[in-house]
């Protein structure tokens, strides 16, 4: 049981190094890849398996028993997360295997695409916040290095912001872990919501709100997600798709975590403050995906966006508004890697990601078409797709908490984003190419990339057709939280 517990980073670190290994043959190199996101894959399944009965397995490290030794702890939350976790991991690779993105492919980025997942992987099963802390610079590390290692001028200029300001929530959560370990002596994250209690009211207030406010830079929340469309744009596709799917919502999951089961009930003043942060990074988020005409960057724009749905979810502090978060997480991880994927298709077929230089596909690609309204549909939140079910589970409990403001936000956002998404499809597939000559690239290997984004439209379409299944899971995993 313990190697199965500590597998989403066992398995895709070893992977890395075999990877590293096999740099010069590129051929073996894509086989280790291969086989290790299965293994990952098929590891997941089973902790959900697992997770599914209740169990929630762990495995303490170095000798020491938790509190003090470190933890791995596989709850409903952080299995169902391993596990779309390595289902984004494998669409990436399927996806690199195209020319759909002509990116150059550098020996060192599969190795680096694995250490990413490992990161992410530690992130959503440790259960330990100094560990927590670890995993977030694994993330940070292998991140700079998938976007240096392509050595164009705009992806250095990338990586320096990226890098920057991502410092900057890293220095603010070893400052928070610093001060939470100073007042409470542990952290462990079972040792600290039996201190919790115990904190004074005001230093609760603070230490929760630094820590808070490191994982809202990593999540890219207002006002700190300037780091994000300065930066995104610049990555090779699949790269892209990885990052939009999983980065911003493990700084997500740090905040549920923490505010929605460590140190719950969270002080009230944090939770009304989280809520008009939600509120504004829905409506900055969509106001920059508005103004855009480039696709990579309105769909980062939405990634902000939506990441104030998934916090305004946190902010109402019930059993329901975590379950609805858990969804929302889950269906926006698979949507938005398939838009930016599909997006990169577009920009093979017609030659640019400018919506005012590209169109016709309607009439030259009508499958590509019906497959970019299954994800855009779904992030606007139309039924019966499963943006919609995540979307209403919010609504209905911001409404029965009388958040009035809060859910008129959410409802205006959603009417922007379908304008974003109408823009993309008027301008790329409905009008005419503005160049006559224009006409669809031959000999393009893109069979890959479609298998990639018709198998995450499939997972889309069957949440969206069996909504219940996913919000039972939900539900329960919720009613985990905060000792509850």
């Amino acid at each position: 049981m313990n190697a199965l517990v500590i597998s989403p980073v066992l398995v895709p670190l070893t992977t890395a190094v075999l990877a590293t290994l096999a740099r010069e043959r590129a051929g073996l190199q894509r086989t280790i890849s291969y086989a290790g996101v299965l293994l990952f894959l098929g590891c997941a399944i089973w902790l959900v398996q697992i997770a599914a009965t209740g169990a929630v397995p762990s495995a303490a490290f170095g000798g020491w028993a938790a509190p003090y030794g470190i933890e791995f702890r596989i709850d409903r939350t952080g299995a169902s997360l391993v596990l779309i976790t390595a289902l984004m991991g494998l669409a990436s690779l399927l996806f690199l295997a195209s020319d759909a993105d002509t990116g150059e492919h550098h020996g060192l980025l599969l190795p680096l695409l694995h250490g990413l997942l490992a990161g992410v992987g530690g992130a959503f099963v440790t259960a330990d916040l100094f560990n927590l802390y670890v995993w977030f610079e694994v993330m940070l590390i292998c991140a700079v290095g998938l976007f240096a290692i392509g050595g164009r001028l705009d992806q250095l200029d990338g990586s320096f912001k990226y890098l920057v300001l991502n410092l900057v929530g890293t220095l603010l959560l070893l400052m928070a872990v610093g001060m939470v370990y100073a007042v409470t002596g542990h952290l462990n994250f079972g040792a600290l919501a039996e201190a919790a209690p115990g904190m004074p009211g005001a230093l609760s207030v603070l230490v929760l709100g630094t820590l808070l406010l490191a994982f809202l830079v990593k999540a890219g929340a207002f006002p700190l997600f300037a780091w994000l469309p300065a930066s995104y744009h610049t990555l090779p596709a699949p790269v892209l798709a990885l990052f939009a799917g999983l980065l911003t919502k493990v700084g997500v999951y740090a905040v549920l975590r923490t505010a929605g089961d460590v140190f719950s009930p969270a002080p009230a003043v944090l939770m009304e403050a989280l809520g008009w942060i939600a509120a504004a990074t829905m409506l900055f988020g969509v106001f920059g995906a508005a103004y855009h005409w480039d696709m990579r960057r309105i769909l980062a724009f939405h990634i902000i966006s939506q990441i104030g749905y998934i916090l305004l979810g946190i902010a109402l502090a019930s059993e329901a508004g975590n379950a609805a978060t858990l969804f929302y997480t889950l269906h926006h991880i698979v949507v938005k890697a398939n838009l930016f994927l599909i997006a990169a298709l577009i920009w093979r077929y017609t030659g640019s990601y400018d919506l005012r230089r590209i169109g016709g596909l309607y009439a030259a690609k009508p499958l590509l078409a019906l497959l970019f309204l299954v994800p855009a549909l779904s992030l606007v939140g139309i039924p019966p797709l499963s943006g919609f079910w995540a979307k209403l589970m919010i609504l209905q409990e911001a409404i029965g908490q009388g958040r009035i403001v809060w859910t008129a936000v959410a409802l205006a956002v959603s009417v922007l984003t379908l304008y974003s998404m109408m823009k993309i499809w008027m301008e790329a597939f409905w009008k005419p190419h503005p160049d006559a000559s224009w006409t669809l690239p031959t000999h393009a290997r893109v069979a890959p990339a479609w298998i990639a984004t018709l198998g995450l439209a499939a997972v889309t379409l069957a949440i969206s057709l069996n909504p219940q299944a996913l919000v039972a899971y939900a539900q329960a995993a919720a009613a985990t939280l905060g000792g509850q």
